[in-house]
């Protein structure tokens, strides 16, 4: 989903707005998290960018979208610009800190 979002409107009050982006982006991702996954893949991943405008975006997660919507509405911005791109992905092991390591590895010494 690529999509600039308008924020000023005639009739409709900019909150009302908002809130229309983040059910626009929450449908969005309902949607593509249902759909079936790719031999191999674990989980949708989503790739996000925001800006004002399209060039200007920067990478976020997907988990911040909420809040830059919200900063945008606090900024009182005429327009914002939101990329959500669905991507496979596979889980990987989460690397232990390095005090956990010291301990694995005495651990399997003393053994």
């Amino acid at each position: 989903m690529r999509k600039t979002f308008k924020l000023t409107h005639p009739k409709i009050k900019p909150a009302r707005l908002v809130e229309g982006a983040k059910n626009d982006v929450r449908k969005y991702l309902k949607r593509e998290r249902k759909k079936s996954l790719p031999e191999g893949a674990d989980f949708w991943g989503f790739d996000c960018k925001y800006g004002q405008t399209a060039e200007g975006a920067e990478t976020i997660h997907v988990a911040e979208i909420d809040q830059y919507i919200n900063e945008a509405e606090s900024q009182a911005l005429e327009s914002f610009y939101l990329e959500v791109l669905a991507k496979p992905e596979k889980r990987t092991k989460k690397p232990l800190p390095v005090e956990d390591e010291e301990k694995a590895e005495e651990d399997a010494e003393s053994v």
